[in-house]
């Protein structure tokens, strides 16, 4: 059918003209002939954090599937919201959730793996559309709840449905072109990575690198689908990055909010690795005097849950920032408690890395954008205003 996959990150969907700004690079594909395009959209910035702390706020042990189905809303809404831009632009277009993408996956919830795909409801719904929307990071398992596939696991959908309509490529949009050799936001002079092999930046996701989804791109390696890493500015799309079998670059990454969970001895330090490596939870055994501990790097909630559900036993758990050196000689996790001495190291490994002038990493620090439309209920725990 000759099927053009974009996936269009929160960070592209600060304040609502913006959905208006995402149609109209649409509408320009299509009318420089582009056939057919599937959008997949993430929720609004913040917007995930929002409604988990509204949940919280209402209940502070939520059923997982509970959970996940109003994390699901976010992403929801996005689609809806671009479908009207979009529709108002005269095209014709259709939103898909998790329930109708044809995308099943186990009951893990939380963040569920992609078990099978149907390609049809995709297929019929282009058949009598321009363009397609589609709600990231859910699908629906074998009962028909919805799930949730993991944070920032829109880039996941995207790929899925490339691979399931028989596409070879797909682009990401996020508010940065490409891969860097560290967050641009916390080190100045982070240097732009053109080419990247899959292994590379999936390590680097595992790690605390947010611009592609780690199991994104596994699935993206399995399936041959080259991504196209972008960003959509004033002028147009901008391409930084394509990740293909092969490029390499060191980097260093930031991961905030890790788990350090101290076990009782070694032998169920080892036994809660095996557990974790069994889910796909990226999480390192740590070596030095504090006793019998491990770290979990990405997918923090679910690794912990893991862990409460198979009752192991643990003496603490706490709070890090993991600091990762990635090069030719294989990786080093830094754990810093104070997340200020943590961007701190990371640019002087940076620097170590890529020694650069003065001039190139003069520049300051910028703090990532949240929308401030991304909380559409009132948050239980807010106390109301003084109307007197």
């Amino acid at each position: 059918m000759n099927v053009t996959v974009l996936k269009f990150g929160g960070s592209n969907f600060l304040n609502p003209e913006d959905f208006g700004r995402v149609a109209r690079h649409l509408a320009e594909r299509l009318a420089a002939g582009e056939n057919k395009i599937v959008a997949v959209v993430s929720a609004m910035s913040g917007t995930t954090d929002e409604l988990k702390a509204v949940m919280l706020d209402v209940n502070k042990q939520p059923k997982p599937s509970n959970l996940d189905a109003a994390l699901a809303t976010g992403e929801m809404l996005s689609a809806c919201l671009l479908e009207a831009a979009v529709s108002g632009l005269g095209i014709r277009a259709l939103s898909l959730n998790g329930y109708s993408l044809g995308i099943r996956s186990n009951s893990e919830f939380g963040r569920a793996s992609v078990e099978s795909v149907d390609a049809s409801p995709v297929i019929a719904a282009l058949q009598e559309n321009d363009v397609v929307i589609a709600a990231g990071g859910q699908a629906i398992d074998q009962s028909g709840k919805v799930t949730f596939l993991g944070r920032n696991s829109s880039d996941l959908t995207a790929i899925v449905i490339a691979s399931m309509l028989g596409e070879h490529a797909c682009e990401i949009y996020s508010d940065v072109p490409g891969v860097y050799t560290a967050d641009p936001y916390l080190v100045p002079g982070a240097r732009l990575i053109p080419e990247i092999a899959y292994t590379t930046i999936a390590r680097m996701s595992q790690h605390g690198a947010k611009v592609l989804h780690h199991r994104a791109v596994a699935y993206a390696e399995k399936h041959a689908i080259t991504i196209a890493c972008k960003s959509l500015t004033s002028e147009g799309a901008v391409t930084g990055t394509i990740v293909t079998g092969h490029g390499n670059a060191s980097s260093v990454t930031v991961a905030r909010g890790t788990a350090v969970l101290s076990c009782r001895s070694l032998a169920e330090r080892n036994k809660l690795r095996a557990l974790l490596d069994q889910h796909d939870v990226s999480a390192i055994c740590i070596e030095d005097n504090c006793g019998a501990r491990i770290c979990i790097l990405c997918d923090v909630d679910f690794g912990i849950r893991l862990v409460a559900l198979k009752s192991i036993r643990l003496v603490s758990i706490e709070s890090r920032t993991a600091v990762t050196e990635l090069d030719s000689s294989g990786l080093r996790v830094h754990l810093e408690s104070d997340y200020e001495q943590a961007i701190s190291r990371a640019c002087q490994i940076h620097q170590r890395m890529y020694p650069a002038t003065d001039a190139e990493i003069s520049g300051r620090r910028t703090t990532k954008q949240r929308s401030t439309y991304s909380s559409l209920l009132i948050r239980a725990n807010k106390a109301p205003e003084n109307t007197q």
